[in-house]
């Protein structure tokens, strides 16, 4: 099948809505509108402008939606509270959603379109950044509000560049700005899209080093430790690949990685002990209570239902026993003893929504993912950083990966009895 103009322009319109549903301001904005939209544009891709399904793609998908479906249903029963049905129908469409984008990208594009797709969406979204960054210094007085179906308030410019200035402008060696967060609702996932667009670039894709250069740039802005930690990362193992065989060039290594670092640590220690310390014990209380939850409902957990499990939150206590063993262990003293917000860290919220026996199966699946195959650890250290800071497992962008762990055990099992 040609890949036409037409086809180009639908498959980055479906990504860019992938990337969006999961973290963006539009779907913050109307999340019931954005995803009808989306579903309903991939049905008539796969319906009008796709191949007929070929019988391994359908099967293995018919399988992963039914296997997850089922997680879900035995999570819905046996949740210990009652469960909105409607909090569930966000999942279900989520999982509906994954699962026809996998199928289209599967059966009618090949991996090289997939990640052509994928470059191309990042750098739209990297460059809207850029300007996002730049345009507040010039328009930061006529900004307007916009209000979130959550009642959050945002600022705004001609609703296509967002900020937060109450929350987010910080100072670096003296240069005040506004934390950058592009088309998202805050810095913290920004970062995220851009490190994977430093990742394709460095690893995989390998086309343009202004890329990569823009990408590092557009991290910092966003002033994000999670996003400095992984920059860091990336560029130690980008470097160290490329001056492998060049040990003169290894002075280089270090000149480039100390600006990061110096930032890195003055991010961190302002996170701990400074102003932004609260953030800090508010993301160590999210790693710590919900697991001790989930040690009290260790086989099904509490259900999905998000404001169950922030009503369950506001109520669960960490005995002071538990409290003094975690700050030993951390090495810092823990301030929260309760909240009635939801958690940041996905796989603990996972881990306390789910049980033990589906966080570990939805994991195990995330990591069998096969949607990007190369470099895998340095991706699997970055998809794990980015799940554990923001609440995107569950979302359709980072649902996509658990979806592809299972279309990719299914199918290797259907080749096998097909082998038999």
């Amino acid at each position: 099948m040609k890949y036409t103009i037409q086809n180009k322009i639908i498959d980055t319109i479906l990504f860019f809505l992938m990337i969006i549903s999961t973290g963006g301001m539009f779907f913050v904005l109307d999340r019931n509108f954005m995803s009808i939209c989306f579903f309903v544009l991939l049905v008539v891709t796969i319906c009008f402008f796709g191949n007929q399904i070929k019988k391994k793609i359908f099967y293995a998908s018919i399988l992963t939606f039914l296997s997850i479906l089922i997680l879900g249903i035995i999570n819905f029963s046996f949740a210990i509270t009652e469960q909105s049905i409607n909090k569930y129908g966000f999942h279900f469409l989520s999982l509906v959603i994954g699962i026809l984008f996998i199928v289209h990208f599967q059966n009618n594009r090949n991996e090289k379109i997939f990640l052509d797709r994928f470059y191309l969406v990042l750098k739209i979204i990297a460059f809207h950044a850029a300007i996002n960054f730049f345009l507040f210094f010039l328009v930061q007085n006529n900004l307007s509000d916009i209000v979130s179906r959550d009642k959050d308030v945002y600022k705004t410019f001609f609703n296509m560049f967002y900020y937060m200035p109450e929350k987010s402008v910080v100072s670096i060696f003296n240069f005040e700005f506004c934390r950058n967060q592009g088309l998202f609702w805050e810095p913290g996932i920004l970062q995220i899209y851009l490190n994977m667009l430093f990742f394709l670039e460095a690893f995989v894709l390998k086309k343009n080093k202004f890329i990569l250069i823009l990408a590092g740039i557009l991290i910092v802005t966003t002033y994000s430790t999670t996003g400095l930690i992984l920059l860091f990362l990336q560029s130690f193992f980008y470097f160290r690949s490329s001056f492998q065989n060049k040990k003169i060039l290894a002075p280089i290594l270090v000149i480039f990685l100390i600006p990061i670092y110096i930032v890195l640590s003055t991010n961190v220690k302002d996170k701990i002990s400074g102003e932004r310390e609260a953030s800090f014990q508010k993301r160590m209380f999210d790693l710590t209570q919900p697991f001790f939850i989930a040690l009290d409902y260790p086989l099904t957990g509490i259900g999905l239902d998000l404001i169950q499990f922030q009503k369950k939150r506001q109520e669960f206590y960490i005995s002071s026993n538990r409290l003094q063993s975690i700050n030993s262990s951390l090495g810092v003293q823990a301030k929260f003893e309760t909240t009635e917000k939801g958690s940041s860290n996905s796989i603990m919220f996972l881990l306390a929504c789910t049980g033990f026996p589906t966080t570990i199966i939805l994991l195990f699946m995330f990591y069998k993912q096969k949607i990007i195959k190369s470099k895998r650890y340095i991706w699997l250290i970055l998809l794990t950083l980015s799940v554990i800071s923001e609440p995107l497992l569950l979302r359709p962008f980072f649902f996509l990966f658990i979806i592809s762990g299972f279309v990719n055990i299914f199918t290797k099992i259907n080749n096998q009895k097909v082998v038999l």
